[in-house]
């Protein structure tokens, strides 16, 4: 994160007069960023409530973060009282920025949640329910089946 916030001070510093293309994020709290660069942001809050970022998942909460192109010119020239009020294509209407953030993170957790449980899934050597004695009943080859299927269309419902 240090690196990252290193990295975009020099940029900011050394390429100010530069001309190139300006991006901008929003974090989990709605906050604007503007970078001239593309590349990869994962943002996160921390158990205080404070936002965090990174270009790699560093937490197992981090979201990916979309970068919206702002405009040619420097980051300098560019500021958040610039930034179009529905900068994001993937908002649905009347969504403010911090509901579509609210929204993607949940779906990022469903998205990992189902990845893990179709994961354990594929792994297992038979698929089992418990009953109501707590004793293990191992699924027919058809019902294994189906499950499987089941948790892969969940998948995709989730990360796609």
């Amino acid at each position: 994160m240090k690196k990252l916030t290193a990295i975009t001070i020099l940029i900011f510093t050394v390429c100010t007069s530069a001309n190139a293309d300006v991006w901008t994020w929003v974090d989990v709290k709605g906050g604007v960023h503007f970078v001239d660069t593309v590349i990869s942001i994962y943002t996160w809050l921390d158990e205080y409530d404070r936002v965090h970022f990174a270009d790699k998942p560093e937490h197992e909460d981090a979201t990916f973060v979309k970068l919206v192109w702002h405009s040619s010119g420097s980051l300098s020239e560019a500021s958040a009282d610039e930034v179009q009020e529905d900068t994001d294509s993937d908002a649905y209407p009347g969504e403010t920025d911090e509901e579509r953030l609210d929204r993607e993170m949940a779906e990022a957790y469903y998205c990992k949640q189902s990845k893990e449980i179709h994961e354990t899934y594929v792994n297992a050597p038979r698929l089992y329910r418990t009953n109501e004695d707590g004793q293990r009943e191992y699924l027919s080859d058809e019902e294994a089946a189906t499950t499987l299927a089941a948790s892969e269309a969940k998948v995709e419902e989730w990360c796609n």
